[in-house]
């Protein structure tokens, strides 16, 4: 999807393709993505596309990114879903670490993976030189093969209330096996936990209330348009792979009683051309609301609560439309769908997870009309 500019890291999820589809089965087994496919992602600098250039990231646009989350997710939706929590964690966590701190972590780790949850699950505590933290965090996608774990507590005794975040490596966080789900399974979103665990404060971000330390347009677009269009990606990709896959089994499809293939039926056209323009439609509308934030940050301006609105709705909007793209797709496919190992019964059932996740719950898309007719949103991330 989009051919009228190729940047080289969007070229470069699209040529691992074929090693993530080879991947996608053992992943469903493992429930997690495996090894060789985190360390390929890793390698070829995808985990870093939204990560300080300062650090060897690539700082990239937006546009970009999502269209690297898509590459992916065309080639598997759990897959995709695990690279993109990865981009978030290493590009947002990175950019609010300890300048000096970030420098040798990422000089550290040239394959740099973080999972993450901002999620306040944890409690921490003031001791000397740092805090001793302990907490569960639920969904902590990609925690098998991360590096360290990002994960947010709030701070004991605080009035108001303070939240901060603390990187735990790898060994010192415990993942418990309780992601047991259909879609989006091997995206190894367990509960990871923490007991008693002392981390220095060299080790701690603030994401509420502290500006990043670095002062491209990146940094400056709205957070939480960085954490919805994202997920975008990984729906648009999923939805795109199954109308791909509905083509291919129309062309050799004969259904019972008929001596025509499938594509020659008219309702399949027309469930198909309607797919199409819902997800193309969609996906447009994402690219224009994203873009209209990226040239005001550009410009060295900030968004406002009108285009910050615009980007929730487009990305709300487009989970939704993806969600419809490919059911109507599976239903013209007829029981072809419903077998085990149709590409389009899977891809049903991960696009409805992308759907679920909070930063594009179709409930932003009341609240955002809420914001475009004049009035005060319900939810504060509006």
């Amino acid at each position: 999807m989009g051919t009228e500019r190729i940047h080289p890291l969007v070229q470069t999820a699209r040529e691992l393709q074929p090693l993530v589809r080879s991947c996608a089965e053992e992943a469903q087994t493992l429930r997690h993505a495996p090894e060789a496919v985190v360390r390929a992602m890793a390698g070829a600098g995808l985990y870093r596309i939204a990560a300080p250039a300062c650090y060897g990231g690539a700082e990239a646009d937006p546009i970009t990114t999502i269209e690297a989350i898509e590459a992916i997710s065309e080639a598997d939706g759990s897959i995709g879903w695990v690279l993109m929590i990865g981009i978030e964690t290493v590009g947002i966590g990175g950019s609010l670490m300890d300048p000096e701190m970030a420098a040798a972590l990422f000089a550290e780790h040239p394959d740099l993976v973080m999972c993450g949850a901002l999620n306040p699950q944890g409690r921490a505590r003031r001791v000397e030189g740092g805090w001793r933290v302990a907490g569960r965090w639920p969904f902590a996608s990609g925690c098998h093969h991360a590096t360290f774990f990002w994960g947010q507590c709030i701070v004991e005794d605080s009035r108001p209330t303070r939240l901060i975040e603390v990187l735990v490596p790898r060994e010192d966080y415990e993942i418990l096996d309780t992601w047991r789900v259909n879609g989006l399974r091997g995206t190894g979103s367990h509960d990871v936990a923490v007991h008693e665990l002392y981390v220095p404060d060299r080790m701690v971000t603030e994401v509420a209330g502290r500006k990043p330390h670095h002062d491209g347009p990146l940094y400056r677009l709205p957070p939480f348009s960085r954490l919805a269009y994202n997920k975008v990606g990984v729906a648009t990709g999923i939805a795109r792979a199954a109308l791909d896959s509905f083509v291919a089994l129309a062309e050799h499809k004969q259904p019972r009683l008929s001596s025509r293939p499938l594509r020659d039926r008219p309702r399949a056209q027309l469930n198909y051309a309607q797919a199409e323009a819902a997800l193309r439609a969609a996906r447009a509308f994402v690219f224009e609301a994203v873009s209209e934030e990226w040239d005001t940050v550009c410009n060295g301006g900030w968004a406002d609560r009108k285009q910050r609105a615009m980007v929730r709705l487009a990305c709300s909007h487009a989970c939704q439309e993806a969600i419809r793209a490919v059911e109507l797709v599976h239903q013209a496919a007829g029981t072809s769908a419903n077998l085990e190992d149709s590409p389009i019964g899977r891809a049903r059932r991960d696009v409805a997870v992308v759907a679920q996740q909070l930063m594009v719950a179709p409930q932003f898309i009341e609240d955002a009309g809420r914001v475009l007719l004049g009035l005060d949103p319900l939810e504060p991330i509006l």
